[in-house]
């Protein structure tokens, strides 16, 4: 696990420099269909990529998105009118047969398909019309880390293509450029491992964000389950206020992901709160917020990245607090590598 995290500067340097032109392509087709809705489907970690992949579409595309049900399908046999609709699976292996199974009746019913994978020969890449390969490489660790970032990667780079024509603006690449530096960087940060000790003792730790920010809190209490055996409690910050809070102690430790622009803003207001409650509150991003307990410094970038950035020390905080538990985060109990669901 700690060799894959490594690799997510490189991982982003490629995708960057080998994938731009195979992205916009597919994206120049997505844009020659112009859909007017979106679904994506996804599971475990990929299903965090999915939801920043949903908020990137509303809120840069302006087309309506939803979250696929594959159960609706596979278990119910729905066969829903999908005319003028893109369905979108993201998978790391491409191998869990349910998504699979939901590209294919979506095909059936009249919807395009699209597949973002780490596996180019995987059934899930073969049975989409168009696939983008997130080239993040093989993936030791069970947990899934730079996989998961080059899965935020590659979608962030489809959507901006899909909005600049099927062309990724110079603009937009000259920043995207930047990141594998800023992930440099972050790793080289201690603060996250350093805060590990600090939780070894915890039965449950809350992570909350909003916007962007929010699949990141949802990640993060997944790598915090699948590692280390803690309870991972993910809630949006709005989400929070509406009675979770009343749950927050100094007992209940709290990873708050506080970036910039108007998630961020509104994510203060509930660190504040959480902090009128005495909560042991960790800020992750680019400023210190009013509040909070302590905080792990990520780079101050604009939104849209910022996910792919503040991750990095969380998993780091996953991968330290399995050791001080005495866990092996590279073979968790139960799990494997592909997950098949029907």
């Amino acid at each position: 696990m700690q060799a894959d995290i490594a690799e997510q500067p490189a991982v982003f340097a490629r995708l960057v420099d080998e994938q731009a032109d195979a992205i916009a392509a597919v994206a120049a087709q997505i844009a020659q269909w112009q859909p007017r809705n979106v679904i994506f489907t996804a599971r475990g970690t990929s299903d965090h990529a999915a939801l920043y992949a949903a908020y990137l579409t509303e809120i840069r595309l302006g087309i309506p998105v939803g979250l696929a049900s594959p159960s609706a399908m596979t278990l119910y046999g729905a066969r829903p009118d999908l005319r003028d609709t893109l369905v979108v699976g993201v998978s790391q292996s491409g191998g869990s047969p349910d998504l699979h199974e939901v590209l294919r009746v979506a095909g059936e019913q009249g919807a395009h398909t699209l597949a973002v994978t780490n596996n180019a020969a995987s059934p899930l890449a073969r049975v989409a019309e168009l696939h983008v390969d997130v080239v993040a490489g093989h993936e030791v660790a069970v947990a899934a880390t730079k996989t998961y970032t080059a899965e935020l990667l590659a979608l962030l780079m489809l959507v901006e293509s899909i909005r600049g024509g099927g062309t990724l603006p110079a603009e937009e690449l000259a920043e995207l450029r930047k990141l594998p530096e800023h992930a440099a960087t972050v790793l080289a940060d201690t603060g996250a491992v350093d805060l590990a000790a600090r939780y070894r003792f915890a039965d449950r730790i809350v992570t909350t964000g909003r916007g962007y920010a929010y699949p990141t809190a949802r990640e993060t209490a997944l790598k915090l389950m699948e590692t280390s055996y803690v309870a991972g409690l993910a809630f949006s910050g709005a989400d929070l206020l509406h009675g979770p809070l009343a749950m927050a102690d100094p007992d209940v430790p709290v990873l708050a992901v506080v970036g910039g622009g108007p998630a961020g803003t509104s994510m203060r207001d509930v660190v504040g709160r959480l902090g009128e409650r005495r909560a042991d509150v960790v800020v992750f991003g680019p400023s210190a917020v009013d509040g909070a307990a302590g905080w792990v410094r990520t780079p101050d970038v604009d939104e849209r990245y910022a996910p792919l950035l503040d991750i990095l020390p969380l998993q780091r905080l996953a991968l330290a607090l399995a050791r001080h538990r005495g866990e092996n985060p590279d073979a968790p109990r139960g799990l494997k590598k592909v997950t098949a669901t029907l």
